[in-house]
């Protein structure tokens, strides 16, 4: 049986000299604490604090990058307990299912996830046997066994980490009852929400009239009539607010925004509610609620994430029978120069504005973002997302941007997982890439180390915590 190792100079610079101070860098950071301001956790396992049914429960049902793979290889999303929308029959044997997922472990080879899962499976369980299908029984015994001890409860990993502070994202729509029920239990444990709101401000989203029906429900406003609809917004904005959140969160399909006059905005959202908007009048209306949203977070404070450029659901078998957020969304090309100005006409100057810009195109990293975050104060750039959060992702990053934006300019590293356990393997990736990136600079003569150590510092903590305005 292969042993499972992590060696300690794991994504290091190959050259010594480069090496030797990204060790350096390391050892003083890698055990500061983590923010994790933005992801896709469940908060009712913070709010109800038992344990995890199965390691199939905490590893694979949750974690879109795992079933991704195994489906792209044939693999039966049923076989692997995906929850379905109509709530018919998966398998629900869970040493089945971890069995399934170890036979195909190899697949993983040289991705994150496997980087990650190994991290899993050595720090927190304490294997020392590579996963495969001999070892996959002793594997389910054992993080089995660890689960069921109150030590392995949601709370008491969370602490293990130094987990600083943890944000979900919820709908507007959401009660956050579970967010409610933690504040209530009296642990310290920092869970906040983020205010996510595509379901009432996208047209194309599914059930979007009834959804801004019962947004008008909610908050007691007209959101048959524009100025209800806003009112509304801003309700519940303050809602989650007062539950801790910190941020918004933007999923649309592109950059675009908008700065219509009123009437216009009336009309088109007269149409969207009408569900008659074609193609091109709904992408002008999320670019148009953009430009709100920036207004309201000129007002309120939140800090406003942008993640475009993701076709989302590409895959509609998939999509009808196991609803969104099933691995199936696929970068494409964005503009960002054009499709922000109207936005930044009218508020990118705002020194009290904060947007963290995303994207899934690394072509727009040196060419767009970068000179965009380099010159307006409003804007800051997110670190690589999904398909890029990866070693080679961070590298190309940081290398594309850093010399128009700086570091000052960015804002740390944030997850944005569904699986919990993999916040820590995340984090330590991250901090090991920057420190490698700034390991080259002090080798090739570019950088002080005393200054090197700032930005590690600033990279893993301290930029978060300002961007996201949890001080």
């Amino acid at each position: 049986m292969s042993v499972l190792e992590l060696h300690p100079d794991r994504l290091f610079p190959a050259d010594e000299s480069a090496r030797s101070v990204a060790r350096r860098l390391y050892a003083e950071i890698k055990d500061l604490p983590i923010i994790s301001p933005h992801g896709h956790t469940d908060p009712q396992w913070f709010a109800d604090n038992e344990p995890f049914d199965s390691a199939a429960d905490l590893l694979i049902k949750p974690d879109h990058y795992v079933f991704r793979m195994l489906y792209s290889q044939g693999v039966p999303l049923e076989s692997l307990g995906v929850p379905t929308v109509d709530g018919s029959a998966v398998e629900t044997d869970g040493r089945k299912i971890w069995r399934l997922f170890a036979q195909h472990y190899s697949l993983f080879r040289g991705t994150p996830s496997r980087m990650w899962l190994d991290y899993v499976f050595k720090e927190v369980f304490e294997m020392n046997t590579l996963l495969s299908d001999a070892t996959a029984d002793e594997y389910y015994d054992r993080i089995n066994d660890y689960l069921a001890k109150p030590e392995f409860l949601p709370r008491a990993l969370f602490d293990r980490y130094k987990i600083e502070c943890l944000a979900t994202t919820e709908s507007p729509l959401n009660d956050l009852r579970h967010h409610q029920k933690i504040r209530e239990s009296g642990w310290k444990g920092n869970v906040i929400t983020a205010y996510r709101p595509d379901p009432v401000v996208d047209p194309d989203f599914e059930g979007f009239t009834s959804a801004v029906a019962y947004l008008g429900e909610l908050t007691g406003e007209d959101t048959t009539n524009w100025d209800g609809y806003l009112a509304a917004l801003r309700n519940r904005r303050e809602f989650f607010a007062s539950m801790g959140a910190t941020s918004t969160d933007h999923g649309h399909p592109t950059a675009r925004t908008a700065n219509l006059s009123r009437p216009e905005c009336e009309a088109l959202f007269a149409k969207a509610l009408a569900g008659k908007c074609t193609a091109e009048e709904a992408d002008i209306f999320r670019g148009q609620m953009l430009t709100e949203m920036a207004g309201m977070s000129v007002e309120d404070g939140l800090t406003m994430q942008i993640h475009p450029g993701s076709f989302r659901n590409h895959n509609k078998v998939v999509f009808d029978r196991w609803g969104r957020d099933k691995g199936a969304d696929i970068p494409q090309q964005t503009e960002y120069v054009n499709a922000l100005q109207p936005l930044l006409d009218k508020y990118g100057n705002e020194p009290n504005l904060t947007i963290i810009l995303f994207t899934l195109d690394e072509t727009v990293y040196s060419r767009e973002l970068a000179p965009l975050a380099g010159h307006y104060p409003a804007l800051k750039l997110g670190p690589s997302w999904w398909f890029h959060d990866s070693p080679e992702g961070m590298r190309r990053f940081r290398e594309q941007v850093t010399e128009t934006a700086g570091f000052y300019n960015t804002v740390g590293f944030n997850d944005d997982t569904r699986a919990f356990l993999s916040i820590p393997a995340r984090h330590d990736v991250a901090r090991r890439m920057d420190c490698g990136f700034l390991g080259r600079l002090v080798a090739e003569h570019r950088l002080p180390e005393d200054e090197a150590l700032e930005v590690a510092k600033d990279l893993t903590y301290n930029l978060v915590k300002k961007a996201y305005k949890l001080d």
